[in-house]
């Protein structure tokens, strides 16, 4: 019951993470809690009930503020991991070839 009731917290006070890709050059996620992991290949964001991971070029992080965040570069994929629970930690995030 408090999970039904915590989830329609977060829908109703937008607390659910946002993203709005341009093209394949810009992504801005809207309530990202931290980058865990950051290079100019790949990156791995937390958010409050995801793990985002971009891989892609020339990748760069803009305007970390109040639980936003701009990423610059050519993007070549976005993969989304649902999170279980509020303190999980992901895999190392590494590409494998």
């Amino acid at each position: 019951m408090f999970d039904k009731i915590n989830e329609k917290m977060k829908e109703t006070l937008f607390f659910e993470t946002g993203l709005h890709i341009a093209g394949n050059r810009e992504i801005t996620v809207e309530n990202c809690n931290r980058i865990e992991e950051c290079s100019d290949v790949f990156m791995s964001l937390i958010s409050n009930n995801l793990i985002i991971h971009i891989w892609g070029y020339d990748l760069r992080a803009f305007d970390f503020k109040t639980s936003g965040l701009i990423i610059r570069g050519k993007i070549a994929q976005v993969e989304l991991i649902e999170r279980s629970g509020k303190h999980e930690k992901s895999d190392t995030g590494k590409c494998e070839d």
